[in-house]
């Protein structure tokens, strides 16, 4: 009976693990066959010296330079893994030395998704190859994972209202003005989109609203109204979504053989009903979290700003 019973939770586990896997291919497939915006993987924040959290300073790379195609014999990018890497932590691949790591590029690794929405990248000398070109460092820098990192922005929205409820109307645009949540980085100071990383087998819908509770919301703390919350947050999330980007993410984390990618999607509160009664509370990465309008003027961290615009865009909103 007990041998039974354990082959089933097995087979369960087993099962379930699997449909986790497919899901984030079906939805990565889904995501890479719609259009995406072009200059999206121009290296800018990937570029900047000192590395994020060290001393070490890139190889300049200047703009003609970036792509692989151009030929640069004198190229010497500095090495650099941040130590919390090298402690092997759980999100983390071992170094490529390590006896019996053998990672599968340009496929799903077991659990772990290396395929990149930028199409098939190079593998040269067992190392990948940033697909968006020349970064300055090789290594991993603090990106856990050789090659593509994903992670999953979900971009929560509600329309600006007065205080008789009326959405309220730029000035000089004449559009509606839309509200995002905005997260400080603790790491930077940065504000953000609360996204994160997707955990190995996870659906990506899954991490949207993950990260969403967890920087946003701070669900990791006990509030007492956790049923509410729970409420509203099943009705935000399970609402029409609206697909806005996935691809290369210019960040200051990338390197040469490590870069992040990412899936952007827009989950908007139309009647303002679902948001307004949700206590936003930092928590987890975040500093702080507030609503913030939607303008030109927000500067962000790594590309985000670029995402905020096409909601923008999308919803017929100020921009």
């Amino acid at each position: 009976m007990v041998g039974s019973t354990l082959t089933r939770a097995i087979t369960t586990a087993t099962i379930t693990a699997a449909v986790a896997a497919l899901g984030s291919i079906l939805l990565s497939y889904w995501y890479r066959n719609r259009s995406r915006p072009s200059g999206m993987a121009t290296h800018v924040k990937a570029l900047t010296s000192p590395y994020p959290g060290s001393k070490v300073e890139r190889w300049p790379v200047p703009q003609e330079k970036i792509n692989w195609s151009v030929d640069w014999p004198e190229y010497e990018p500095v090495e650099y893994t941040a130590p919390s890497v090298l402690a092997q932590p759980p999100w983390a691949d071992p170094p490529k030395s390590k006896e019996g790591f053998c990672p599968q590029y340009n496929t799903l690794d077991g659990q772990v998704q290396r395929t990149s929405f930028e199409g098939t990248y190079e593998v040269l000398n067992g190392s990948p190859r940033n697909p968006s070109g020349r970064t300055g460092i090789i290594g991993r820098g603090l990106l856990g994972r050789w090659g593509p990192n994903h992670a999953a922005d979900p971009i929560i929205t509600r329309w600006k209202r007065d205080s008789s409820g009326k959405r309220v109307m730029h000035p000089e645009s004449g559009k509606p003005l839309l509200q995002f949540v905005a997260i400080q980085r603790k790491d930077c100071g940065q504000w953000a989109i609360p996204g994160g990383m997707v955990d190995p087998g996870e659906l990506v819908t899954a991490t949207l609203r993950r990260e969403f509770c967890e920087e946003a919301l701070n669900s990791l703390e006990s509030t007492g109204q956790e049923q509410e919350t729970e409420q509203r947050i099943q009705s935000l999330f399970s609402q029409e979504h609206l697909p806005l980007y996935s691809g290369y993410v210019d960040d200051p984390r990338n390197t040469d053989n490590a870069w992040m990618e990412t899936q952007a999607v827009n989950y908007h509160d139309e009647s303002g009903h679902i948001l307004d009664k949700l206590a936003l509370q930092a928590g987890d990465d975040a500093g702080k979290v507030q609503w913030v309008d939607i303008s030109s003027s927000c500067s962000l961290y790594a590309n985000h700003a670029q995402f905020i615009q096409i909601v923008a865009e999308k919803r017929a909103a100020h921009w």
